[in-house]
């Protein structure tokens, strides 16, 4: 097998710690002596040991003299657990093979500069894009100290999310609701606007799928969510941002007794929220990613301040003609300054078209 190969093997093996380790960065090893496969392992949860540590405790024969794949610079520091790269010289590992750096300022090249010093041979940057896509959350984490976002919407090939009446049911297929549920389980949380509340009165779990349910977080600075809604009265992890205002209202009190955690931020002369401010708190709370899921005043509020990453937006072949627009005016007036997006990737399901947009 290829470098190209065994990295790979470790992009998939990574994965299985999906929804278990944030936020901390997904993470598979393979250890590999004389040609053949000796061990292999992944972070599995936050706070347990890290993939390097699992692959060499699940060997089949003594460590010394091989090589260690790994998709993210093994660490060098103290944190959780002890520094993965004393362990790998401990055990007198030969060569270390590495997707990507750890853009995390405290790792950063310093791992692989201490294997080299005690002549270990490092070899970095095998598929280097794949492994920086895979961990894209924990990245812009510790580089931007704000959570990853990504809009989601269905909607119509006229760019409606709801009919006149707000009934979006169902908009797309099976297919892609299946395929919104795990990217449900994938992201930490999933975001809306009180109005989605009370008007779709969801429940933002994961159903379709095998997965965890992300933490459900309310943007609701008038403190108008409707307390008898279902996402109040289900799994105890919603976390609601309002206004300092409403901070001692009867109402914030009722939803504390719920189980809902409260946040707290200034509005603006229209009761808005600085939606930087908002992030660098829902980020205080170790939440690294954000599916938002609406509604169109909660989209336009981030495509206007200019603070998502990506957009998923699922396309149905339906013309509606009337209808709640997905995106209404958010200051752009002419052409030649239209948001203009890249088309990172595109899938179908069933009759629908996904389109995976990055800035």
């Amino acid at each position: 097998m290829t470098d190209e190969s065994y990295i790979k093997l470790t992009l998939e093996i990574a994965k299985k710690g999906i929804g278990s380790v944030s936020p901390n960065p997904l993470v598979g090893a393979v250890l590999v002596k004389e040609g053949k496969i000796i061990g292999a392992g992944y972070h599995q949860k936050y706070g347990e040991a890290h993939a390097e540590i699992n692959a060499v405790n699940s060997a089949s024969e003594n460590v010394e003299g091989a090589t260690l794949f790994v998709n993210l610079e093994p660490c060098s520091h103290f944190g959780k657990t002890p520094p993965c790269v004393d362990a790998l010289l401990e055990r007198k590992i030969k060569k270390v093979v590495i997707g990507t750096l750890d853009m995390n300022p405290i790792v950063c090249g310093k791992g692989i500069q201490k294997l080299k010093e005690h002549g270990v041979e490092v070899k970095v940057g095998i598929l280097e894009n794949e492994c920086v896509e895979l961990n894209k959350f924990f990245f812009k984490n510790v580089t931007k100290k704000t959570p990853y976002v990504t809009l989601k919407s269905a909607i119509t090939l006229d760019g409606k999310i709801a009919d006149e009446s707000y009934q979006s049911k169902w908009i797309t297929s099976t297919a892609s609701r299946k395929q919104v549920h795990k990217l449900r389980a994938e992201y930490d949380s999933v975001l809306i606007g009180a109005n989605t509340v009370n008007k779709d009165d969801p429940q933002l779990t994961v159903r379709l799928v095998e997965g965890r349910n992300p933490k459900r977080i309310i943007l609701d600075p008038q403190l108008k969510s409707c307390i008898e809604r279902k996402i109040f009265h289900s799994e105890k992890n919603v976390l609601l941002v309002s206004s300092v205002e409403k901070k001692n209202s009867p109402k914030a009190k009722a939803l504390q007794e719920l189980g809902v955690k409260l946040l707290f931020a200034r509005t603006d002369e229209q009761r808005h929220f600085r939606l930087k401010t908002v992030l660098k708190k829902i980020g205080d709370e170790k939440i690294t990613s954000i599916l938002v899921e609406g509604g169109a005043k909660v989209y336009n509020s981030f495509i206007k301040e200019n603070l998502f990453d990506e957009m998923q937006i699922f396309i149905a072949p339906k013309l509606l003609g009337s209808g709640i627009q997905f995106l209404s005016d958010f200051g752009i007036k002419e052409m030649s300054k239209a948001r203009k997006l890249i088309i990172h990737s595109f899938e179908k399901y069933d009759d629908d078209l996904l389109l995976n947009l990055r800035k």
